[in-house]
């Protein structure tokens, strides 16, 4: 249950992101479900490789490369659906950055409705 709240949430953010910044575009909310799933999976899956072979420039930037990779996963699952548009590179990693600050204040919001009992 709180699985599928978190999925409808995050594709709430990728709407509020399309509405506040205009390099990215949903034209609908099943778009945007869509667009939160496979922005999931890419996260899931793909990101681990990427964060692990980039290891090296990652510790030179002191982190920062970390920010374009959230953005080539946000441009990637853009380029992989139709109904999600993003504008460029910049407009990627803008958008990837406001729909990661959407992503945690979700995450803290279910931490506190929804105390692990453990």
């Amino acid at each position: 249950m709180k699985i599928l709240l978190r999925w409808l949430l995050l594709a709430a953010a990728l709407l509020l992101v399309a509405h506040l910044y205009p390099g990215v575009v949903v034209t609908s909310f099943s778009s945007a479900l869509i667009a939160a799933m496979v922005l999931g999976l890419l996260n899931t899956l793909l990101r681990p490789v990427l964060v692990l072979l980039t290891l090296p420039v990652t510790v030179v930037s002191l982190g920062l490369f970390l920010f374009v990779i959230n953005a080539l996963m946000f441009w990637a699952a853009a380029r992989l659906l139709s109904g999600f548009d993003v504008a460029g590179f910049w407009a990627a990693l803008i958008g990837s950055l406001i729909y990661s600050l959407c992503g945690m204040l979700i995450d803290t919001l279910f931490e506190r409705l929804f105390p692990d009992s453990d």
